[in-house]
C-alpha cells in the first residue's frame, strides 16, 4: 500500500509510538521518575528533566477539546479531501493529540464529545491514529 499523502517519518524519539500504532495500540511516553504522560514524544521529560521514559499503553479514550473544518487545503494533495475535520483530542491521560474524527458528519462534531482511537493504515509501514465517537460511559 502506498499513499501520495505526506506521512510521518519515524525517528529515535517517536519510533515507539509508530511501532505501537502499526500493532493497533496507542502507546504514549510516560516518565518513569515523575509518572507524567507526554505527547508528542521527546527525548526528555518536560516536567522533571528525566531521561527515563517508557512507552505505556494509553486508554485511547478522550474528548474533542476543539476542532476545525478545513475548506481550503494547505497542500494540493489534500484538495480532493476538502472539506475535512481536524480535531484536538484530550486523552484521559491528560495529553492532547491532533488527528481526524472518522465516521462522523462534519456538522455533528461537538466540543466535549467522547471519542476513542481507531487505526487507519496510510502505508504498509505507517498506521495513523484517528478517532471515532464513543458512547458515554
Amino acid at each position: 500500500m502506498t499513499s501520495s499523502l505526506p506521512h510521518p517519518v519515524p525517528n529515535p524519539d517517536n519510533a515507539g509510538f509508530w511501532e505501537a500504532c502499526a500493532r493497533g495500540e496507542l502507546r504514549l511516553q510516560r516518565c518513569t521518575s515523575c509518572r507524567s504522560w507526554h505527547h508528542p514524544p521527546r527525548p526528555m521529560c518536560p516536567d522533571c528533566g528525566s531521561l527515563d521514559l517508557a512507552w505505556e499503553q494509553a486508554s485511547g479514550r478522550g474528548v474533542v477539546h476543539t476542532f476545525t473544518i478545513v475548506h481550503r487545503p494547505t497542500l494540493p494533495v489534500f484538495e480532493e479531501r476538502v472539506p475535512y475535520n481536524v480535531v484536538a483530542v484530550q486523552l484521559d491521560e491528560g495529553v492532547y493529540m491532533v488527528s481526524n474524527l472518522v465516521d462522523c458528519a462534519l456538522e455533528d462534531i461537538r466540543i466535549g464529545m467522547p471519542v476513542e482511537v481507531v487505526f487507519e493504515p496510510l502505508t504498509d509501514e505507517i498506521v495513523l491514529p484517528k478517532f471515532r465517537i464513543r458512547a458515554r460511559t
